[in-house]
């Protein structure tokens, strides 16, 4: 779709725009809408938070873009000795802090809810405004962001969002505006989101096909086996069945203690750091060399062909280690696979299918899950010969290499998909396109 600017233009002195299309006006929020934050229940009563009634929203929330649902309920009781608000159907709430990327994104309200203290109500004085204020808000997220420091400090607060510069253009074109981005943006998240199933198909299939590989062979031919064991089924009739303590010389875990942090040497490696089959190096924290050689152990410093597999958190992941100068702490075990046993081989079969369903299913602990080490040491694994490891493990690289060169493409794909999301609402509330037009009378009503 080819757009068309408007005809005449001129500056507007909003701090984020040069020029508006010249019939446009601007203003600023604190002068086009009312804004308050809410207040949190006393956590420590929980007569507050049982049976209640009165829904009310966490910052978490704004992630709906459209809230219809409550983080919970609170009661009566609850309501009245906090500072929690009621927010209308319409207004838009904006998180004021939160984890991540969660600060300063914006959610239109589509219930009628209260709020905590981390977020802010914006209510319009002119409902009318509501739905393009949230398309102009959503798109200058990292401007708010900067506002109060970008990434790195504090929470925004009401006086800044009482700053925020606004275009205005007339009300009838406002509509049209967002009943046009809602639309197109629509079908923007309906392409990503078929991506999005690409890649879960993708990644589905691949750890099929190596589960398969690694438990039954390649040839489909092979006599096969009772395995003796109820969840490994049939292995081909020439393979072993082997525990992975027996297939490891040394199975362990890192450091528990606090390590001193440095600019630059050696990576100190957490659960957070291995990826899907590889090392986040460039998420990774450092320490200094003396620490590394004086305070750990050798079995908080993996050796080249290790296998790094994370027993805290996400479970399960897994990368061969390459030997860079890095030390593992108490959220990743150390796998060092026996003489003769492939590293590869072994980090196919348990980053896949079977076996990482079985690690997973015997993890234990109440509130958070640990794999421990003492149960993964005993659990079986399908061997094969060792003149069949190398063909099976460039079976499963070549698998490998394919799936993970069609997830890129998707993602790719994603990746211009959203460019162009944010690039067309940018362009639309700030009047660089012509919209006027292209939306019909149903879609305006819906707005």
């Amino acid at each position: 779709m080819s757009f068309t600017a408007y005809p005449d233009y001129e500056d507007c002195g909003l701090p984020w725009l040069d020029r508006l299309p010249s019939h446009w006006s601007a203003s600023h929020l604190r002068w086009l809408s009312r804004r308050y934050s809410g207040g949190t229940p006393d956590k420590r009563n929980l007569d507050f938070w049982i049976d209640g009634t009165i829904p009310w929203l966490g910052s978490g929330e704004v992630n709906q873009r459209t809230v219809f649902q409550p983080t919970t309920y609170i009661t009566e009781d609850a309501f009245a000795q906090s500072s929690a608000k009621w927010v209308p159907r319409g207004a838009l709430v904006m998180a004021l802090a939160g984890q991540g990327k969660t600060k300063g994104m914006v959610a239109q309200m589509g219930i009628d809810a209260t709020c905590n203290q981390s977020m802010a109500a914006i209510v319009p004085n002119d409902p009318r405004y509501s739905r393009y204020l949230f398309w102009w808000l959503d798109a200058n997220y990292q401007n708010i962001r900067n506002m109060a420091g970008g990434d790195l400090r504090d929470g925004l607060n009401l006086e800044l969002l009482g700053d925020i510069g606004c275009p205005l253009p007339p009300v009838v074109e406002q509509n049209g505006i967002s009943a046009f981005l809602d639309r197109e943006t629509a079908k923007i998240d309906a392409l990503v989101a078929e991506q999005e199933r690409l890649i879960a198909l993708l990644k589905e299939k691949r750890q099929a096909v190596i589960s398969h590989a690694v438990t039954k062979g390649l040839n489909p031919h092979a006599p096969m086996k009772n395995s003796g064991i109820e969840w490994l089924d049939e292995i081909p009739a020439h393979w072993d069945v082997r525990t992975v303590g027996y297939l490891c010389e040394k199975i362990s875990y890192g450091f528990t203690n606090p390590m001193p942090t440095a600019d630059d040497g050696p990576f100190m490696l957490t659960a957070n750091d291995i990826g899907d089959r590889r090392i986040r190096y460039e998420t990774a924290r450092r320490t200094d060399v003396g620490a590394f050689t004086d305070l750990l152990t050798d079995k908080s410093r993996p050796q080249r062909g290790d296998i790094l597999l994370t027993k805290d958190g996400t479970l399960g992941r897994v990368a061969v280690f390459d030997g860079k100068s890095a030390c593992i702490n108490q959220s990743v075990a150390s796998l060092r696979p026996a003489k003769g046993i492939s590293s590869e081989f072994l980090a196919h079969a348990l980053a896949d299918g079977v076996y990482q369903t079985r690690m997973i299913y015997e993890a234990g602990g109440t509130t958070i899950k640990h794999i421990y080490i003492s149960r993964l040491a005993k659990m079986p694994m399908a061997t094969p010969p060792c003149d069949e490891i190398d063909e099976l493990v460039a079976f499963c690289n070549g698998q490998q290499q394919i799936a993970a060169n069609l997830v890129s493409s998707a993602q790719a794909a994603i990746t211009l998909l959203q460019e162009r999301r944010a690039a067309l609402i940018s362009a639309a509330v700030t009047g660089k396109i012509d919209v006027r037009g292209l939306v019909d009378k149903h879609e305006l009503e819906a707005v």
